[in-house]
């Protein structure tokens, strides 16, 4: 099986589709990620700063990581779908699930890393004149970038997987190989499109992670303080080794 799916991701002829459908499977994770941000984040933002609602906020997230997404999206295509016509009569229905997926981690993570924030920050910055909208932004967002991330790249995972299946609805992307697949029996199809679904998933999670990693402060991080941790050990450990060394300190 392992030479028959190198043999057919490597077969030039099918390069063409495999480009398409990685390009509409990235396009879909993109739109219902994008659109999930704008709602999920600024709500989670002003429940981690006011404190207001979270019990609403935690416990309808917890619920929604328990929708089965498979039935979900059934149903919500057969509701939408004969509502809409044209090309849109299956994509946007394909797309509310996604975007319905995409939200819980988005909101866990705002509001959670909001929460998180050191509350002598809050107040320090409080002593500096800053006002409510100031704290949130100059302080606590970039303290919660680490957890932010967190949500974000647990919500392009959660799309990414249920955009595969969301090929059983007529959506297009990486999955029309495994559903194509299994229609002629197509095994190496199937698997093939299973390994390319797995590689986008991981890259997308590897730049991701670089990006967190290049947004987020040092000082948040912690790499600053093991950089400065790791320098004063470094210098108490050449201290010790040239008195231990001096012939004046010599006992004896």
């Amino acid at each position: 099986m392992i030479n028959e799916i190198i043999a057919w991701l490597s077969d030039p002829a099918h390069l063409p589709e495999i480009v398409e459908r990685t390009q509409e499977h990235v396009v879909y994770s993109i739109i219902a990620v994008a659109v999930a941000a704008v709602i999920a984040i600024p709500a989670g933002l002003w429940v981690g700063h006011t404190g207001r609602g979270r019990f609403v906020v935690v416990n309808l997230a917890g619920a929604a990581r328990a929708i089965p997404s498979l039935g979900l999206l059934y149903f919500i295509v057969l509701w939408l779908s004969p509502k809409i016509s044209g090309d849109l009569a299956f994509l946007v229905p394909n797309l509310v699930v996604l975007i319905v997926l995409a939200i819980p981690p988005l909101l866990s993570g705002a509001y959670a890393g909001i929460e998180e924030v050191d509350p002598a920050a809050r107040d320090a910055a409080r002593g500096m004149g800053m006002r409510g909208w100031q704290v949130l932004l100059k302080v606590e967002v970039p303290c919660a970038l680490p957890l932010l991330f967190s949500g974000l790249r647990s919500a392009f995972l959660q799309v990414i997987a249920t955009a595969t299946i969301a090929a059983t609805a007529a959506l297009g992307g990486l999955g029309r190989f495994l559903i194509d697949g299994l229609s002629v029996r197509d095994y190496p199809q199937m698997a093939s499109g299973a390994v390319l679904v797995a590689v986008l998933a991981i890259v997308v999670d590897l730049l991701l992670a670089l990006a967190q990693r290049l947004v987020t402060s040092p000082g948040v991080t912690g790499r600053f303080g093991g950089t400065r941790r790791r320098g004063r050990e470094g210098r108490r450990a050449a201290g010790r080794a040239v008195v231990s060394t001096d012939p004046e300190n010599a006992v004896g």
